[in-house]
Order: structure tokens, then C-alpha cells, then sequence
């Protein structure tokens, strides 16, 4: 079985999935603006209440992840337009950027409650990556012969049923598995 994998850039922007990943993480392929960016939909967008059980924590982990980014690049336009964006639009945001927190989490434990399958304990691993320390590509994975690992079963079927023909004009590109 495979496992979800998403490409993200210090931005929390989703720049490429696989297509568990693209399921795990349906909503933010909804959103409006593109590309789908995490610290978008915690703060702004309102399903991600119901998604993450400890939407604090995401909150904070998520803040923690762009003040690190914006430390060691001050002068990037984006990440300052980015939290600019969600200051203005986001109370919750701008006081949680207020603390100053900076962490890198780069391994740790999510539950989600997926609109399709259900709540899902799963392992993340996050790992940069060799050629832009400033990506990094997080995989996830579950405790095999548990709820999570049936959920898991069914997000893969669900995505499979799900599937649209990739154009060449699709702004997040799907990671292909590569086969032996």
C-alpha cells in the first residue's frame, strides 16, 4: 500500500502530491486561492475546524513553521505578503505570531477526521530536501491492522474512484510512484 505524500515549501505552500496525499488533504485542493497552502486553510477556512482534532496545535505548529521561514529569509516578498495576509484576516493568526514561537517539527503524530473516512491517527515523517533545504516532502503513515490503517484502505479507494485526468495546466503537480 502506498502512503500519502505531500511536497511543501517553507511558504506552506502544497506544491506537489501524491494522489493519497491529494485525498488525505481534499479540502485544501478546493480552496479558491492556488496553490493550496496549509497556514491558508488552519486559519481562514473554516472546515479546517472539523478536519484536525488538535486544531491548536496545527495552529501553533503551523505559525511556528513561517516564523522560522520568515527568520531566515526577512527579505522574502512572499512569506511577508503571506503573513501580512493572515494578520489582517486572521485575529487568531496575528496573536499567535505575537508569541514569537519557532520550531521545526519534523516528525510527530496527526488525527484527522477526513470528510470521507472517518478520524485517523497517523505517523508523519517530514524530510527536506537535498537539492532546496527550503522543501521538504512529508509522508504519513499508520499502525498496520488499526482503524487508522483501514481508513487509510478506504482514502486509497476513494482517491482511486476519484481521480481526474492530470492537464498540463494543473498548478500542484501529483508525485508519481515510481515501480521497480
Amino acid at each position: 500500500m502506498s502512503v500519502p505524500a505531500v511536497v511543501q515549501n517553507g511558504r506552506l505552500d502544497l506544491l506537489a502530491a501524491n494522489d493519497l496525499g491529494r485525498a488525505l488533504y481534499a479540502d485544501l485542493f478546493t480552496m479558491a486561492q492556488q496553490p493550496p497552502n496549509f497556514a491558508r486553510y488552519v486559519f481562514l477556512d473554516p472546515r479546517a475546524e472539523a478536519f484536525y482534532a488538535d486544531i491548536d496545535e496545527a495552529k501553533n505548529l503551523l505559525v511556528a513553521v513561517l516564523r522560522a521561514t520568515a527568520g531566515r529569509d526577512p527579505l522574502d516578498q512572499q512569506v511577508t505578503e503571506l503573513i501580512g495576509e493572515l494578520s489582517a484576516r486572521s485575529t487568531d493568526f496575528a496573536t499567535r505570531w505575537a508569541k514569537h514561537n519557532v520550531r521545526r517539527h519534523s516528525r510527530g503524530r496527526k488525527v484527522v477526521h477526513h470528510p470521507v473516512v472517518g478520524t485517523m491517527e497517523l505517523a508523519y515523517d517530514d524530510f527536506a530536501l537535498p537539492g532546496d533545504p527550503h522543501v521538504s516532502i512529508t509522508t504519513y503513515t499508520e499502525d498496520p491492522g488499526t482503524p487508522s490503517a483501514d481508513g487509510l484502505t478506504l482514502l486509497a479507494t476513494w482517491a482511486d474512484t476519484h481521480k481526474k485526468p492530470q492537464t498540463a495546466n494543473d498548478e500542484v503537480r501529483r508525485i508519481r510512484p515510481r515501480h521497480p
